[in-house]
């Protein structure tokens, strides 16, 4: 297996640069992640289909992983309940160390190759389920052991790493493998591995979502209402697509039912 992750930098003597030469390096480097997830949209697509099929029939998604990625994947997660109005348990992530641990960053966690497995057994993992393993390296025990399993149990089975022929993509139903190349700081995964990811899940969620039908137009019509910001956008949503003038008629439509969509139907 050619690990890239692990291979030096392309640019050398970095303690010798001037803050100028550093941004101006570092920003070559991160033009390139859109480039390389360009290449594995087919591989992404293929992937999407699958999470929206088994959304769609009651299952549930979830991203497994450790380091950069996994945590990245948190942030996505939690997102989704606010912004699309979802159930927390629609799309879920299992963490090295714990969820409840994230900001610990215990990396050595991610050598236990029993933890994954568990833990999607905690929470009644089943073939209904699609699971997306998350390991720039590719080999981190924690996510191919868990992949592994899931395939013995006929669980859909998906990875997204940064190396090509890797253990997890051999688990993996559908491999998503985006080599980002060598990093800026040679080995430091957090760079541009984990912008490829944060980018993937961003379009993995929001393409799911908008297919679940959790967008109107371009709009959050299912948004939750949880603070004030959020209510005015909603109200002006509402407003922009029923063609109501009144500003606090709207609000109190919207209050009443609780959601743009929800006011919408009652309309």
């Amino acid at each position: 297996m050619t690990r890239i992750t692990e291979q030096p930098s392309l640019y050398r003597d970095l303690e010798k640069k001037s803050i100028e030469e550093l941004t101006a390096s570092i920003n070559t480097e991160d033009k390139k992640v859109a480039l390389a997830v360009e290449k594995v949209l087919p591989e992404l697509n293929a992937l999407i289909h699958a999470v929206v099929n088994k959304l769609k029939a009651g299952g549930r998604l979830f991203y497994l992983g450790a380091g950069s990625g996994g945590r990245l994947s948190v942030l996505d997660a939690i997102e989704l309940p606010t912004t699309y109005g979802v159930s927390p348990d629609m799309v879920q992530v299992v963490l090295a160390g714990g969820v409840e641990h994230l900001v610990e960053a215990l990396e050595d966690k991610e050598d236990n190759a029993d933890e994954g497995w568990e833990q999607l057994l905690q929470r009644n993992i089943s073939p209904a389920d699609i699971v997306i393993g998350i390991t720039a390296s590719g080999s981190t025990p924690f996510v191919v052991e868990a992949l592994r399993q899931c395939r013995l149990h006929q669980i859909t089975t998906a990875c997204i790493t940064s190396n090509p022929e890797t253990a997890v993509a051999s688990h993996a139903d559908y491999p998503v493998e985006v080599i980002t190349g060598p990093e800026f700081i040679s080995g430091s995964t957090r760079m541009k591995c984990a912008t490829a990811q944060k980018m993937i899940f961003d379009i993995i969620s929001t393409t799911t979502m908008i297919q679940l039908g959790r967008v109107k137009d371009n709009r959050m019509v299912h948004v939750k209402l949880i603070n004030v910001k959020i209510t005015d956008r909603a109200v002006k949503i509402l407003m922009e697509q029923s063609g109501i003038t009144d500003y606090e008629l709207a609000k109190t439509i919207l209050l009443q039912h609780g959601s743009v969509q929800a006011a919408l139907d009652s309309l």
